[in-house]
């Protein structure tokens, strides 16, 4: 699954998940812009990635507003000479009971995790189409499927959106060889979670049947295939990383 000559973009790509995507990727040979609200995570990544041997560059960007987004592709562009490949993997969490969920925080949540990551999409897909070739990948969630497990309105409406809007951008640009598919992991094992109180993870954990919460590594490695011509002709698809939690 060589992605030699290639360039990415991978939001989040400062702690966790997308730390872990942008290791891999570059692994693989891609040129990865790790973008990220903090830069000096940003930065603690590229450092990572160029131990490897990789080329990289930090990127802060907060993907909720539309000219820094834009900023962010014309930087991969400048810098790598195209983009092949976009990783949507920047995303925020709360908790809040339904009921308590005030306006700016429902505008927060919403803002990163689906307009933002739409805001990416908008903005790479004029690189690809011109190129006739691209490979986004979106994190979306298990909760987006199911409800979630122990996660505020807001998070699900949010994931289930990203859904949803994979499948439509998908169809809309097919006709460019560009693929649009979603990986959703199940609850991982993250900063995200870090805080989440002992008992619910016991009882989560005790419904996994591989036994333990989804690992970053393991969503790299979903997103790899994705992005690598092993998986040309698979798009608008949810490739499903949960150790069974939920079999479709």
């Amino acid at each position: 699954m060589s992605l030699q000559g290639r360039a990415a973009i991978i939001t989040g790509a400062g702690s966790g998940m997308g730390r872990s995507i942008a290791l891999r990727l570059a692994q693989d040979g891609a040129a990865v812009l790790c973008a990220d609200l903090n830069l000096a995570g940003a930065e603690e990544t590229i450092k990572e990635v160029e131990k490897l041997g990789g080329k990289a560059l930090a990127y802060r960007v907060d993907v909720s507003k539309k000219p820094e987004v834009e900023g962010m592709v014309n930087a991969a562009v400048k810098n790598f000479g195209s983009l092949d490949i976009l990783v949507n993997a920047a995303g925020i969490w709360e908790g809040t009971p339904a009921e308590e969920i005030p306006e700016e925080e429902w505008d927060r949540i919403l803002g990163v995790n689906l307009k933002g990551l739409f805001f990416c999409c908008q903005a790479a897909s004029p690189v690809m189409k011109e190129r006739r070739a691209g490979r986004i990948i979106n994190i979306a969630s298990i909760a987006g499927r199911t409800g979630g497990s122990y996660c505020g309105a807001h998070y699900t409406a949010s994931k289930g959106g990203v859904i949803a809007l994979t499948k439509r951008l998908a169809k809309e640009w097919a006709q460019y060889r560009i693929t649009v598919n979603t990986v959703n992991p199940g609850p991982t094992d993250t900063a995200m979670t870090a805080d989440w109180p002992a008992e619910i993870k016991e009882r989560i954990k005790a419904n996994i049947p591989l036994g333990r919460f989804v690992q970053a590594e393991d969503i790299a490695e979903a997103v790899a295939f994705l992005a690598s011509d092993a998986a040309r002709f698979i798009t608008g698809e949810a490739i499903e990383v949960n150790g069974g939690i939920l079999m479709d």
